[in-house]
């Protein structure tokens, strides 16, 4: 089942509470209601959101998300770390996605899973299934990390998995994060301290969300 609205609902739900995803969250439900597996899966979390007070969900949010890498919700932190290969990785993506005609004006890195729900709910189908199925063993990684942590955010990285026409397979432990050659490959960011991205490459290349070599082909 391919649903525009779908990827949009879920991308939603994965970004920072604030008072407008509060409000829509009759909205998202309404829209996941379509499957009773999705709703099922996001139910705890939709009334955690409408139930608690704000400050505090956007303080758990932060706990859960910036302050465990184990959560991340940059996909290829959990395949690269900082290794200069995330670096090129994230390039290739920025390439997969204009090559669809797809400009981000989001500040976040490209592999950011709200924003590449995003791109997603543009894709036609066939399209969307093939990049979600590739994607699908790093969103199958962090539902695991967030149903050990106890955390209601797991059911929107399940509900993704449900939707993978690819079933999901373990990821390797990603190398040793290796900033200083970051910097040197990529230079400093805005911040002084995260790699900038130099998109240079011509050309599109394989956007690889698993470990080349261990696992399915990545798409191309």
């Amino acid at each position: 089942m391919h649903n525009p609205m779908i990827y949009r609902a879920l991308a939603a739900l994965l970004g920072y509470p604030q008072p407008d995803l509060i409000a829509a969250l009759p909205e998202i439900r309404a829209v996941l209601a379509v499957d009773a597996t999705l709703v099922a899966a996001v139910e705890p979390l939709l009334q955690r959101l409408a139930a608690g007070e704000l400050i505090e969900v956007q303080q758990d949010y932060v706990q859960i998300f910036d302050r465990n890498p184990s959560h991340s919700l940059h996909l290829f932190e959990h395949i690269h770390g900082e290794d200069r290969a995330r670096g090129q990785a994230m390039v290739d993506l920025i390439e997969e996605y204009k090559a669809h005609g797809f400009e981000p004006v989001s500040e976040e890195l490209p592999d950011y899973v709200p924003l590449f729900l995003e791109f997603l709910s543009l894709c036609e189908a066939d399209e969307a299934n093939r990049l979600l199925g590739d994607a699908v063993h790093v969103l199958a990684h962090v539902a695991g990390r967030l149903v050990e942590s106890g955390s209601d955010y797991a059911g929107v990285l399940q509900a993704l998995v449900s939707l993978s026409p690819v079933a999901p397979e373990p990821l390797s432990v990603p190398p040793i994060r290796d900033m200083d050659e970051a910097l040197e490959t990529f230079g400093p960011g805005a911040d002084g301290v995260e790699p900038l991205l130099k998109p240079t490459l011509p050309h599109i290349a394989p956007v690889n969300f698993y470990p080349k070599g261990s696992g399915p082909a990545a798409c191309h």
